[in-house]
């Protein structure tokens, strides 16, 4: 796949000083929500960027996802909210529990093709902003390798691929979930994990050593465009989570 957004056809022996970053990988969005900014190094997000959100069961991955669709929606962004796991009823009512406010534009496709057009649909109707794609989960998508319809380990690999090539030409910007074990560990091939530019995840703690234990913690764990190893204890209340503290599991990588 490609990471170099429009020098696919660079000549051998280019200098590196002679190369444009275009303006578009130049520009940060902020989220709205303080804590994922200051997570990913304080300016926001990069459009382009592909980022993976893994957690334990429980921990409010879909309730974080939520709550980042309608404050992108607040900060003058599009984004399609896309779900696999739970039908649009079930969204709306966790929306009216969570008292959001702003809206977002909601999807329930499979195929990882008709996720892209229909973001492609706003990008045409909204040319002046950027435009997210925040899909939950990426284990429910298909590529339509299969006829048949049947799945392999490999179709969320090739799904991840579909939706990072889009980012790249069109500079929008993914947050999608991964499913894990019981443990923790992600449950997809590790390419999947160096395809993306941020690995997060969310879960509760489980260690009874670590000072910890019990909280909820939210992790940046690789960041391509700016810091990685900063952790929060997270709360949760009616209207969602919300940073308690922060903590470092390792020195903070900028």
């Amino acid at each position: 796949m490609n990471l170099n957004v429009g020098i696919k056809d660079l000549a051998h022996g280019t200098n590196i000083l002679s190369i444009d970053v275009p303006e578009q990988l130049r520009t940060r969005h902020k989220t709205g929500i303080s804590w994922i900014d200051e997570s990913l190094g304080g300016l926001g997000v990069v459009p382009g960027q592909v980022i993976l959100l893994t957690g334990t069961s429980g921990a409010g991955k879909t309730t974080l996802l939520m709550q980042l669709a309608d404050s992108l929606t607040a900060s003058g962004h599009i984004c399609l909210y896309n779900t696999g796991e739970e039908s649009l009823y079930q969204v709306k009512m966790v929306a009216e529990r969570l008292q959001l406010q702003h809206g977002f534009v909601c999807g329930q496709d499979i195929m990882a093709e008709d996720v892209l057009e229909h973001a492609d649909e706003l990008r045409d109707d909204n040319k002046d902003k950027q435009v997210f794609i925040l899909q939950d989960s990426l284990q429910t998508l298909d590529d339509g390798f299969y006829k048949n319809g049947g799945r392999t380990g490999v179709t969320p690999l090739r799904c991840m691929e579909i939706f990072t090539d889009w980012a790249k030409r069109t500079y929008g910007i993914i947050v999608c979930v991964g499913q894990v074990s019981k443990n923790g560990d992600f449950l997809g091939k590790n390419a999947i994990l160096h395809a993306v530019d941020v690995k997060a995840q969310l879960f509760i703690d489980r260690n009874k050593k670590s000072e910890t234990y019990g909280e909820r913690v939210f992790e940046v764990t690789k960041n391509r465009f700016g810091c990685s190893n900063n952790a929060y204890v997270i709360g949760i209340g009616e209207r969602g989570l919300y940073k308690k503290e922060e903590v470092y599991f390792d020195e903070a990588m900028c």
